[in-house]
């Protein structure tokens, strides 16, 4: 990570490229000079430091990792230029990330806002009648600071925002909301909500599920949609025409003229958002920072914008449910922790905020990236050259 972003902006220094073993050499040289940081390959750990992490342990498996940028991003946690890890198997991705980033960079890099925090977990309760049901929900309202005092007793990382419930045929549903601090939390929420839901059963014997699926844990959802479930994050940025042309190969009014095609194709196929592919960014940096990847299932619900703004496009990606961490789980991997040492995103207040905007402004350079070829229609010879050995 830099924070000199004027005299970074200026430079308009590029990562490296090539294949050889002097190219992966000159981009560590890259890091070094750059960002004042010595990016080694560390060894794994050991064994006994994998607790909570992997059971049934047998070994390690490498994989590629890379590094795109730079990141130009102002935001409420990120503020600076940034060098993005990435492990991914798929070719071309750093480069188009890279691309994205580069022609953000060109025009003042991007603007983020992390707006909300929030990680959920959905016991359900289930009565005979619907007199039962109703006494039930009145109950908790009734008791609320207790049930609340009983999750929170649990955790002096998180904080137990609200209980908000839901009545659907004999069934009442009690969504406990946490913010996990840097934590992603999925244990925090869990074990938060049991004790709570334990002290409920001993109180009026009502027995329950820990699970209802209403948190939609890794599945997505229109529930986290919505709400979201974990880091809430906006990213924008806007492109000159001049830097389209020359970097991105595509004129802006001829996005704007034709894109409206995508979000309509998007609500015929029914899906989640109109993000063309946050996904594959997500992977490629939880992979590289110690994230449960699963969530990518949810977490890669987007929203993806282009609006023409003087003489060039102004784009936006919302996403609305990522749940990442910076402290506990893969994070405590050596290589792990070190690549979130590269991001600044290893010891802070609001550590894993900081890296949910790092991330946003990441995907939103993809989309960029993609979105523009599909247009040029140089998406085919992309993946043929960077895609194929």
């Amino acid at each position: 990570m830099n924070n000199n972003n004027n005299n970074n902006n200026n430079k308009r220094n590029r990562i490296p490229r090539g294949y050889l073993p002097e190219d992966s050499d000159r981009r560590l040289d890259w890091l070094k000079n750059e960002h004042d940081f010595e990016l080694k390959n560390l060894p794994p750990n050991e064994t006994e430091e994998l607790k909570g992490i992997i059971e049934n342990h047998v070994g390690f498996m490498q994989m590629p990792m890379a590094i795109a940028g730079p990141a130009i991003i102002d935001g409420k946690y990120a503020k600076g230029e940034f060098a993005i890890p990435l492990c991914t198997i798929e070719g071309s991705l750093a480069a188009s990330m890279n691309r994205g980033l580069y022609a953000s960079s060109l025009c003042g890099g991007m603007k983020v806002k992390h707006f909300r925090q929030e990680l959920s977990r959905s016991p359900i309760f289930i009565f005979d009648d619907l007199k039962k049901s109703d006494e039930f929900q009145n109950w908790v309202n009734e008791h609320l600071d207790k049930i609340k005092k009983a999750a929170q007793s649990t955790t002096q990382y998180g904080k137990v925002i609200r209980i908000d419930q839901y009545a659907i045929q004999n069934y009442v549903l009690l969504d406990f909301i946490l913010d996990t601090g840097n934590a992603a939390g999925q244990n925090m929420v869990t074990l938060a909500t049991n004790v709570a839901c334990e002290y409920i059963r001993q109180e009026t014997g009502h027995k329950f599920f820990l699970d209802s699926n209403l948190a939609s844990d890794k599945k997505a959802s229109s529930r986290n949609m919505i709400l979201g479930r974990g880091h809430g994050v906006i990213a924008e940025t806007h492109i000159t025409k001049s830097v389209m042309s020359r970097v991105l190969n595509v004129d802006p009014d001829f996005v704007i003229e034709n894109w409206t095609y995508f979000p309509i194709v998007s609500a015929m196929a029914g899906t989640l958002g109109n993000a063309i592919h946050a996904s594959n960014a997500l992977t490629a940096i939880y992979i590289a920072t110690g994230q449960d990847t699963a969530c990518v299932a949810e977490n890669s619900v987007g929203h993806f914008t282009v609006e023409k703004v003087d003489d060039g496009i102004t784009w936006r990606l919302t996403l609305p449910s990522m749940t990442v961490g910076t402290v506990g789980g893969g994070t405590r991997l050596n290589q792990q922790q070190q690549n979130l040492q590269l991001l600044g995103c290893d010891s802070s207040e609001h550590s894993s905020r900081k890296l949910a905007e790092i991330i946003a402004a990441a995907a939103l350079g993809l989309e960029i990236s993609l979105g523009s070829a599909i247009m040029s229609h140089t998406w085919t010879s992309a993946h043929m050259k960077y895609g194929r050995k």
